[in-house]
């Protein structure tokens, strides 16, 4: 199971992990509790649903909602930076998306999830697009972030930068 991977490799490393979590609504972070040890690597969790608690609560600045949609890249990277900060630790990660099943435009359709993750001050984002039902969307969204953190991290251990 892909977090008792990831938090192998946080201890391994020595890494502190913080997450703001919107659709998923903490699935995320949980997991990572469900883990042993995972006090080791765990530093906070965020379920920041509306706008109002993404500003407040990890800083992610008003106009890069208004300008990019809460759904956003950028938005997902602002929350994983903005987590970082507020809690210290080195790596952030940022999930924002539109679970469903209602509520979706054409530009931004049911099953859009962003993801930001901040590592060591360097942030990555992507976006994926999930075709099934709300809890299913939200389920995979969290599959998807850790396949990703833990490739994001492989990497830079094998590029040194960790």
């Amino acid at each position: 199971m892909k977090e008792y991977e990831l938090v192998n490799l946080l201890i391994t490393k020595h890494l502190k992990i913080s997450a703001a979590e919107s659709c998923t609504g903490g699935m995320f972070i949980s997991k990572i509790i469900n883990v042993p040890d995972a006090s080791k690597v765990v530093e906070a969790s965020f379920v920041t649903y509306s706008s109002e608690m993404k500003t407040k609560l990890v800083g992610v600045n008003p106009s890069t909602i208004e300008k990019n949609n809460v759904v956003s890249l950028e938005v997902a990277g602002e929350m994983a930076e903005g987590v970082c900060k507020v809690t210290g630790a080195d790596i952030g990660v940022g999930i924002t998306g539109l679970a469903g099943p209602s509520g979706g435009t054409e530009e931004i359709p049911v099953g859009t999830v962003c993801f930001g993750f901040c590592v060591k001050g360097k942030t990555y984002t992507f976006k994926k697009q999930f075709y099934e039902k709300r809890n299913t969307v939200r389920r995979r969204a969290v599959t998807f972030a850790f396949s990703k953190l833990i490739e994001i991290l492989k990497s830079a251990i094998n590029a040194k930068e960790l």
